[in-house]
């Protein structure tokens, strides 16, 4: 047994690890529509997780709701925290020098459009502030209620409901999404 498993928390409900590589793929989802940037992701999951661990145990025990809801709320916040920070980091280029060719009888040309959608989702939701870009994730990515995104962002339904407005405001005249007809 390792010395990371002989320290875990137990708990009546799933084991951390169970839960880890139930949900694990979710997570990483979510952390990547909230930074952008897949190796962004895998630091925010990693780093929602460790600050996670520790109160697994008490996150049973207290019923302060579904494990999902408490990761996702580490996560978001953790997130909203690193953009506190002055990052001083480099970025990698926004796009690919070569991109996917294929004619759209062979269905390449189709998944080479799925990218490009993609892509533009991406580039739109990175001109948000990182508070709207939370609302828009939760809500309409992992279908969350007001009161739910409310809960989950430790703010008022108010707060989500204005910043939520804010953000399909910025959407709709975002240069990125004209092309595919807008939101």
């Amino acid at each position: 047994m390792s010395e990371v498993t002989a320290m875990a928390p137990t708990a009546p409900g799933p084991s951390f690890e169970e839960y880890v590589a139930a949900r694990g793929a979710s997570l990483l989802h979510t952390a990547w529509l909230l930074t952008g940037d897949h190796h962004r992701a895998e630091d925010l999951v990693q780093t929602a997780l460790g600050k996670t661990w520790p109160r697994w145990a008490h996150i049973a025990v207290s019923g302060e709701g579904s494990y999902d809801g408490y990761v996702r709320k580490v996560m978001v916040t953790t997130y909203i925290s690193w953009w506190r920070r002055r990052w001083t980091a480099e970025y990698p280029t926004a796009t690919l020098p070569e991109r996917p060719v294929g004619s759209w009888s062979s269905g390449q040309g189709v998944e080479a459009a799925a990218l490009d959608s993609r892509r533009d989702l991406m580039a739109a939701l990175a001109q948000l502030p990182r508070g709207q870009r939370a609302v828009v994730v939760l809500r309409y990515f992992h279908d969350l209620s007001e009161a739910q995104t409310a809960q989950t962002l430790g703010c008022s339904v108010g707060t989500v409901k204005s910043q939520t407005s804010r953000a399909l405001a910025t959407l709709r005249t975002s240069r990125a999404l004209a092309q595919e007809g807008g939101v």
